[in-house]
């Protein structure tokens, strides 16, 4: 890794908010329009009982409309500094950073993109929304402006640590975060980039991730629980693509959803109530499907190893094995 004196450097300040909407987000028209706040779809205050939110009935239909129909980035592309492939190598470490607790290793991200191994990682053991949250803030940074490529790593660090503050009870210590980077970076320089993310994204952090959207949508849909696995390792496939980043957690949870579904019990099966038309999710589910089928490519193998575990019933060798298999041809 290069000096660690250079810092991360903004090319153009945060844009002001309009109509209470964060600068560079957009939301999805179409959804918004076939569920205004005041519908809810069968099923919905069943689900929230499933998952623990009895006393929330009377607000269901509002809590519904403000998860699904909620903002996506804008459809910028990233700084030139840094390649779709740059930032796949960066996601990948940060969900070995997340998944690993005990036992693990710290990993250094260098200039040539080799990954080498430190002790670590005994620190860790995050919620599934952190994870989330801290890529869309790194995607929500990079689409802001210009990012000098060393300084990567300290910037996916930096952005869950922010993560964490909004989603953990408990947070890691900044010097046990210094750790991940096998000291590339040191403890002010951590909070100097927490601050750089505070700023340019003006303090807008609150995003209703794709991880939400998708268990409630499965307990509407009542899908099982190895549905609900399957479209769990899909949806955190999409977190490596730069291009599934454009779309709405909404959209996107659904359409992991969906090929859970088709993926498990055949063409033709999909969620009920389906609240996307499949012209809405198709540029999405190949995108999932390929990753699927790509397996523990290098710089991407992550997620790969983490589902292919005994505790995750090796989700992802099933994925591959059923997404090969031949597909019927229409009667």
């Amino acid at each position: 890794m290069l000096s660690p004196a250079a810092s991360l450097h903004p090319e153009s300040p945060s844009t002001p908010a309009s109509d209470g909407v964060p600068a560079g987000t957009s939301v999805s028209p179409g959804l918004s329009d076939r569920l205004p706040r005041s519908c809810a779809p069968p099923g919905l205050e069943e689900a929230l009982s499933a998952l623990g939110l009895q006393g929330e009935r009377e607000y269901a239909g509002d809590i519904f409309a403000e998860v699904l129909v909620c903002r996506a980035l804008l459809r910028r592309a990233l700084p030139r500094t840094v390649t779709p492939k740059m930032r796949a190598l960066v996601v990948d470490w940060l969900v070995q950073v997340h998944v690993r607790t005990r036992g693990g290793v710290g990993l250094g991200l260098r200039r040539s993109l080799v990954v080498t191994r430190a002790p670590l990682q005994e620190y860790l053991g995050l919620a599934g929304d952190t994870l989330y949250l801290a890529v869309h803030l790194l995607d929500s940074y990079l689409r802001a402006g210009r990012v000098r490529l060393h300084r990567l790593q300290l910037l996916g660090v930096a952005c869950l640590f922010v993560a964490c503050k909004m989603e953990e009870c408990v947070l890691p210590e900044p010097a046990s975060l210094c750790l991940l980077g096998a000291g590339s970076f040191s403890q002010a320089e951590l909070l100097r980039a927490e601050r750089r993310i505070l700023s340019r994204l003006d303090f807008r952090l609150y995003h209703p991730g794709p991880l939400l959207c998708l268990g409630l949508l499965a307990a509407v849909a009542r899908s099982s629980p190895q549905v609900m696995l399957l479209a769990t390792y899909f949806l955190e496939l999409s977190l490596l693509e730069a291009e599934a980043a454009r779309w709405e957690p909404g959209r996107r949870a659904a359409a992991a959803l969906s090929l859970a579904h088709r993926v498990l019990n055949g063409a033709g099966s999909g969620p009920e109530p389906a609240l996307y038309s499949p012209a809405e999710l198709s540029p999405l589910e190949p995108c999932m499907a390929r990753a699927a089928l790509r397996g523990p490519a290098p710089g991407r193998a992550a997620i790969f190893l983490k589902y292919a575990r005994p505790q995750c019933q090796g989700t992802s060798l099933t994925a591959a094995r059923l997404l090969r298999r031949p597909q019927p041809g229409p009667p």
